[in-house]
């Protein structure tokens, strides 16, 4: 507790602002009358908004506990709210039934800066070489054929010509949750009208 209010008065704004939003999906089921499930609204909101955030994330931007954040997605995975799946040595978070086990991938790979940055560079441009590619995420060329051979085994990645394998699913994903990406992303979201061709 801050002796000045400082930072309660942020974690207090935080937690509203995310609960808003939280108490607004029609999955959260329980009341807003009290402390705990003001932060289970809060940490629901937040999901919705960041899916496939790791628990350290969902801890750290609320500003909880970590004996708090764990309680509270126990009780939000029980009642059905969220889901979780593991990834390498996070567990990544979900509202229940939104999304497929590609996305849940996706969106996992999409929360790392740098198969993020690979991803969304092919998006912008899927003629980047292996050499393009890591002069314009500013990692070593072993790390970009490191990452690729990761998103060819999770199918999201042709790694001989370096395609997206499955771009709309990706391309969406960047669009409706960009905000939570990063610049890169609001970028590619602001111009994705013009990736996409429409033939009827």
């Amino acid at each position: 507790m801050a002796g000045d209010g400082g930072v309660d008065e942020s974690k207090r704004a935080t937690l509203r602002r995310f609960a808003a939003l939280g108490a607004s999906s029609p999955l959260v089921r329980f009341s807003s009358d009290d402390s705990d499930s003001d932060a289970r609204s809060a940490i629901a909101g937040y999901v919705s908004t960041t899916p496939g955030a790791h628990f350290s994330k969902i801890r750290d931007d609320l500003q909880l506990g970590t004996g708090e954040t764990q309680h509270h997605l126990r009780e939000l995975e029980g009642e059905g709210t969220v889901e979780s799946r593991r990834d390498g040595d996070y567990r990544r978070f979900f509202l229940a039934e939104e999304f497929t086990e590609r996305e849940k991938v996706a969106l996992g790979y999409l929360r790392r800066e740098t198969p993020r940055g690979m991803l969304v560079a092919l998006l912008r441009d899927p003629t980047l070489s292996a050499g393009d590619l890591a002069d314009r995420v500013g990692v070593s060329r072993p790390t970009v054929s490191k990452y690729a051979a990761e998103l060819e085994e999770a199918g999201l990645l042709d790694r001989e010509d370096y395609t997206v394998a499955v771009p709309e699913t990706l391309l969406v994903l960047v669009v409706r949750y960009a905000d939570s990406f990063g610049d890169e992303a609001a970028a590619l979201a602001r111009e994705a009208a013009d990736l996409v061709s429409y033939d009827p």
